[in-house]
């Protein structure tokens, strides 16, 4: 077998385009102020030979870069994940770099031991979501090295509180209820405290709690009174916001309503949850809390061809094609993606000022199923 040739090097190019070695790398790394006529030689020479810039080798160099930023998000085969992956990489494109993509899976170890290779790799900067856990100190570390930007969540010092709420899976037969004041007023006051002030690292974020509590006013005002909170853990910082905003609407003078909370992970879930639930007159509206809760209540409602009123936190494709169409809180994920991005490319360019946190609106779009 013959043995596999050696890829061309910048020497080979030199020697092809009959140049100082020095001139090919000043091409190769973006020089401007080269002769026309050589670069055209080195051009050439690059072409005819298959030469590739090892960017990862040129990043070892002091002053060097990759041009690779790393992006590491939960899921990547969630819908949700994968548009504002697709905008970060669209924004990064645009500006010269490349996008590492990696999911966590919302395993604590996981993702710390992925921050740990990206560091490895010489990436430029990072772009993190933290998973529900978030008890490593992560960002602390990474900070100082590159700049780092936490979206969809913050990044996070200690690990969240207990929630005081029960899960409607987890018997049936139980009464709905809600998590009483004292537990309400520890649980604030334990996220208020872990919330970093100032933020650990630049951070983009979704007016969670006021999104949810604008969907919740709405079931209300067409008369839910016995609402499910329908969504993943509330050890995840999202959950928590939008069921922060949840209460707060139940707890408006004018509601006189209660609520349970059922947690699922997938939509599958969701929808054994609901259907469980269905027909036992403990809840008369669902606010799905994730885009897989929401597909979850459809299926619920499919199986047992009856309804309750329902809107959903996050939009996705097949809202619209169900009749009633499904309502939903919107984000506009694509704007957090680029924010994302141009707040890593800020800081690359030299920015310096102390880490702020973006929140972006979101806004309710109704398309029937709100309704009873």
């Amino acid at each position: 077998m013959n043995p596999m040739p050696k890829p061309p090097t910048m020497k080979d190019v030199a020697a092809a385009a009959g140049v100082a070695l020095k001139t090919v790398s000043r091409h190769v790394n973006g020089a401007t102020n080269i002769d026309p006529a050589l670069a055209a030689r080195i051009a050439t020479a690059i072409t005819e030979l298959g030469y590739r810039h090892n960017l990862a080798a040129a990043s070892i160099r002091p002053g060097r870069s990759a041009k690779v930023i790393g992006l590491v998000i939960s899921d990547l085969a969630n819908p949700y994940w994968s548009l504002l992956a697709r905008s970060v990489e669209r924004t990064l494109s645009e500006n010269g770099y490349l996008l590492m993509t990696v999911s966590s899976e919302e395993d604590a170890d996981r993702h710390r031991l992925l921050v740990d290779r990206l560091l490895a790799q010489r990436v430029d900067g990072l772009i993190v979501s933290p998973p529900r856990r978030d008890t490593t100190a992560w960002a602390a570390a990474a900070a100082p090295l590159l700049p780092v930007v936490a979206i969809d969540r913050p990044a996070l010092s200690t690990p969240p509180p207990p929630a005081p709420v029960q899960d409607a899976r987890a018997d049936p037969e139980a009464p709905a209820t809600s998590p009483t004041e004292p537990d309400l007023a520890s649980n604030a006051s334990a996220e208020a405290k872990r919330r970093p002030h100032p933020p650990l690292v630049d951070t983009i974020l979704a007016d969670n709690a006021g999104g949810a509590e604008a969907a919740t006013r709405e079931l209300l005002r067409h008369g839910a009174r016995r609402i499910l909170f329908l969504g993943d853990s509330l050890e995840l910082y999202t959950m928590r916001e939008r069921h922060a905003g949840f209460l707060r609407a139940l707890k408006s003078p004018a509601a006189g309503a209660d609520s349970s909370v059922a947690t699922a992970h997938t939509a599958a879930e969701a929808a054994d949850v609901l259907a469980a639930l269905l027909g036992t007159g403990r809840i008369d509206a669902v606010f799905a809390a994730n885009n897989r809760a929401s597909i979850g209540a459809i299926e619920a409602f499919t199986r047992a061809g009856t309804r309750l009123p329902l809107i959903g936190f996050d939009d996705f494709e097949s809202a619209a094609l169900v009749r009633p169409a499904v309502s939903v809180v919107a984000q506009d994920v694509a704007l957090m993606g680029e924010a994302a991005a141009r707040a890593v490319l800020a800081r690359l360019a030299g920015a310096t000022p102390a880490p702020a946190t973006t929140t972006l609106p979101t806004s309710l779009i109704l398309r029937g199923s709100e309704r009873p």
